[in-house]
């Protein structure tokens, strides 16, 4: 059944209709020969209901439109330009902008996708015109771009969240436990705010190295290709971004507002911007929710899609079999976690990470839990693996994202080498992750206890 459906997305076909789809075929063929149980299927009404009442769900399409909303106001823009004045004296000062913005971007719109498109058509340009290395340019842009990933408030922390949350009741139940403890959107944004921040750090220390070590690749630039700096025009750039985002990760983080309520904030307070910067209009206002709705639609769908699939794997046994499999495995707890991470970080090459936090999370999920692992931590390595699945050459998403806005004369090639230095951070990190285990739990324990 699993392998049907990868087949069939492979094939083209729309990814909600797959699952689903994939999954009725197999659903009817089992109870024509008797294999499958149809009281399964009476159970997707009640399932569909679920998700239409689900209040964490309501910041996806909020959080969407804050960050569509904020990539039209050309906030972007102006961080770069303002950002490559005060960096672009220094060699590899545009990457540390690039790595900058990208963070920030990541931070206000959560949307991977987005954030590499917007950066490849600002940066791209400028920082192969300016003799910037076409592998260390496309690299830094890639990298920076999926940190929208591990950044809260990130769209992929918010599902994997709402996952999670159930992943972790359904453990608890499986053991015995009917009074379960809970886990929550807030806690996975405290816990991946210092991996994230660590990234970061790790991309920037990368490219002064190789700003040192090979200044030819990253020249710095001349007072005239960076223009004047000046501290209010940089303030001016800075700060409204970096307020909302306070205000939006504050408010979930201190506990004064769900991640629903802030993601609402969020999406006034981009209004609220849109509208200081002049960029604000019916028709633009118009064209950000028409965006939102089709963004918002299609992982709700996906999600409708998923929870048939589940269901019916479910119903042919595939979650004892998939428990069966992750208990025997040799080495344990870590036996299964490496299983785990690695058949996620291989679905990430022809699967987006909605379809693997709505179809895989919920079959592997509560098996790791229910050994004893740490919600939050097991979140993050989710989140950080998804991550480094988007940059590994040749189906990272983020590849295909950069790519097309890159020019033709451009090698595919040269994109795929100069992403191989980040990767290699990336699983530098998730071992830091799995071996330190309080960089994704200090933080959580510290405000929620």
């Amino acid at each position: 059944m699993f392998l049907a459906a990868i087949i069939v997305l492979l094939a083209g076909f729309p990814v909600a209709f797959s699952l689903g789809g994939v999954a009725l075929v197999f659903a009817f063929g089992g109870m024509l020969t008797g294999a499958f149980d149809a009281a399964f299927l009476g159970t997707m009404p009640n399932r569909l209901f679920g998700i239409m009442n689900n209040e964490t769900l309501l910041a996806v399409p909020l959080f969407v439109f804050m960050g569509v909303m904020l990539e039209r106001a050309r906030i972007a823009e102006s961080l770069l330009e303002n950002l490559t004045a005060l960096f672009g004296g220094l060699r590899g000062g545009l990457g540390i902008a690039v790595t900058v913005v990208g963070m920030l971007l990541a931070a206000s719109t959560g949307i991977v996708g987005a954030t590499v498109v917007t950066m490849g058509l600002l940066s791209l340009p400028t920082m192969l015109r300016r003799g910037y290395s076409a592998q260390i340019a496309t690299g830094t842009i890639c990298a920076a771009g999926t940190l929208g990933q591990i950044i809260p408030p990130s769209i992929v922390l918010v599902l994997l969240g709402d996952v999670l949350s159930s992943a972790y009741s359904q453990a608890q139940l499986d053991q015995g436990i009917f009074s379960p403890e809970t886990v929550s959107v807030g806690d996975l944004f405290a816990g991946a705010l210092i991996p994230g921040l660590l990234l970061v750090l790790m991309y920037i220390a990368y490219l002064v190295g190789v700003a040192v070590l090979r200044p030819a690749a990253m020249p710095a630039l001349t007072k005239e290709e960076r223009g004047s700096v000046k501290l209010i025009e940089v303030l001016t750039a800075l700060l409204p971004p970096l307020l909302l985002i306070l205000a939006v990760l504050g408010s979930i983080l201190i506990g004064f507002a769900t991640p629903t309520e802030a993601a609402g904030v969020g999406a006034v307070g981009a209004i609220a911007l849109a509208a200081v910067r002049g960029q604000l209009s019916f028709a633009r206002l118009l064209e950000v929710m028409r965006s939102t709705t089709r963004i918002s639609s299609m992982v709700f769908l996906i999600l409708i899609g998923a929870s048939i699939f589940s269901l019916v794997f479910r119903g042919y046994g595939g979650d004892h079999l998939v428990q069966q499999l992750l208990t025997d495995m040799p080495g344990g707890q870590f036996g299964a976690l490496l299983i785990v991470m690695i058949v996620m970080f291989l679905l990430g090459f022809v699967l987006d990470f909605i379809e693997i936090t709505f179809v895989i999370v919920p079959i592997v999920g509560p098996v790791l839990l229910a050994m004893g692992m740490d919600p939050v931590w097991l979140g993050v390595l989710i989140a950080v693996n998804l991550q480094t699945s988007f940059l590994t050459p040749p189906f990272g998403f983020a590849l295909f994202y950069l790519r097309g806005v890159a020019p033709d004369s451009l090698p595919t090639s040269e994109i795929y080498r100069g992403v191989i230095p980040f990767i290699i951070i990336q699983l530098l990190a998730l071992i830091l992750i799995t071996v330190f285990s309080g960089l994704a739990t200090w933080l959580p324990e510290q405000i929620y206890g």
